[in-house]
Parts: structure tokens; C-alpha cells; sequence
């Protein structure tokens, strides 16, 4: 792309779910961050942006369109954008939504993996997630999808076997949360904390592993992102 527009969008499905790291990395590249609120605003305009759209995480599962009707606007509006080929990061919920556009089943999972482990990449020459091989990163989902038809997988995990994915240059699908920073995690245990009592997670140990693993993940996901990010360019 010779003009690459100078903002980069991101649809939140939940307020402390944001970009992390990420946004340091855009602001750093000389990129302008607009929020979108899923469910709040009009999403129109995020997901017919000619550049960078970013669907971000959050608890619901994209087939609880009855009870969040906002949803099937957001699953119709991504279809078309992915039709179009426009630039698409999705993460997690993002992920799963994009995905779900694409025709793959996206269903409830046979166990809520919420915690930090290491990935199992896929060979692949020049792997976008290669930085990633000995790094742990942030799981926190209970749903899962099957892999789309025209995706490459990249990874997967001790639980799941779809856990990123790309479709040519135009979209990177991550189910596992590459944004997070340590010092905003803290956000996550209070707004999740029913979802990680029901889930018997022991909260210290959670905290203590995202002290530990999160400044390493930051460094790579910066190199990830800048990497796929710079290829859309061209």
C-alpha cells in the first residue's frame, strides 16, 4: 500500500482489554490508535476502514447473538471486510470471530485454559511466530475454532490445536493475548475474578506468572507485530 492511512482502528469488547504493548508499538511507528466500543459505538466505520482494523478480546462467545445482538452486525460487517481483503488483526475474541466469518465452527472448549505456556509452532520458513518459540505466552479463552479452509496454521497448544492462523498478508488470528503488559494485568484478575473463581484458578500464582513472563512477551510481540504490520505496506 503507497499510502498507508496514518491511524490504526481497534474494536474493544471490554475496557481494560486493549491494545497493551501493542499501542506503545503503533506510537512508536508514528501510528494514531482509535478505539472503538463494541456494542456501544457504531462499528461500521472500523470494520470498512481501508487500514489497520484490530479486534480485540473479550468474555462473550460469538454465538451469543441472542443475548448480544451487536454481535451478528459485527460478524456481517467483518465478513465483508475479509471479503475485501483489508488489513485485520484479530486476538482472541477477535480471532474467533474471524474465523467464524470465514465459516469455520467456533464452539465452546472442553476445558477454560487460562494461564501461561508455551506455544507449539508450526514450521513454516520465516514464521511470523518464531520469536515465540521459547517464550510463554497468555492464554485466557474457553472457546475454540476449527481452522478456516484457506488458513495457514501457526501454532498451537497444549489444549488446542488452532491457536493462530493466516490467510495470505491480510489477516494475523491469535487466540492467545500477545498484548498484554504486566503492569496492566492487574486490571484482568479484578475484572475476570468471577471467571477465574469458577474456574478454580489460583489468582497469586496467576498474578506471579504474569510478573515473570509478561516484559519478555512484550519485547517479542513488538518484533512480531512490527513484522507482519510492515508487509501490509507493500
Amino acid at each position: 500500500m503507497s499510502a498507508f492511512p496514518d491511524t490504526i482502528y481497534a474494536v474493544q469488547h471490554l475496557s481494560f482489554e486493549d491494545l497493551g504493548s501493542l499501542e506503545d508499538t503503533c506510537y512508536s511507528l508514528g501510528y494514531r490508535i482509535r478505539y472503538f466500543e463494541a456494542g456501544a459505538d457504531n462499528l461500521k466505520k472500523a470494520f470498512e476502514y481501508e487500514g489497520l482494523t484490530i479486534i480485540l478480546g473479550g468474555p462473550i462467545g460469538v454465538y451469543e447473538t441472542d443475548d448480544y445482538p451487536f454481535l451478528q452486525e459485527e460478524i456481517n460487517l467483518l465478513k465483508v471486510r475479509l471479503e475485501k481483503k483489508l488489513p485485520t488483526l484479530g486476538i482472541c475474541l477477535g480471532a474467533q470471530l474471524i474465523a467464524h466469518a470465514l465459516g469455520a465452527k467456533v464452539y465452546s472448549g472442553h476445558v477454560k485454559e487460562i494461564g501461561w505456556s508455551r506455544l507449539s509452532l508450526t514450521e513454516h520458513p520465516n514464521s511470523l511466530l518464531a520469536p515465540l518459540a521459547d517464550i510463554p505466552v497468555l492464554h485466557w479463552h474457553g472457546d475454540t475454532f476449527e481452522l478456516p479452509d484457506e488458513a495457514v496454521l501457526l501454532a498451537s497448544s497444549e489444549h488446542y490445536p488452532n491457536q493462530a492462523f493466516t490467510i495470505e498478508k491480510h489477516v494475523l488470528a491469535l487466540q492467545f493475548h500477545i498484548e498484554v503488559m504486566s503492569e496492566s494485568l492487574e486490571k484482568w484478575l479484578i475484572g475476570h475474578t468471577a471467571e477465574l473463581r469458577q474456574a478454580n484458578i489460583n489468582i497469586p500464582n496467576l498474578r506471579a506468572d504474569n510478573l515473570r513472563y509478561a516484559p519478555a512477551l512484550e519485547v517479542q510481540a513488538s518484533h512480531i507485530f512490527q513484522q507482519w504490520f510492515s508487509q501490509l505496506q507493500y
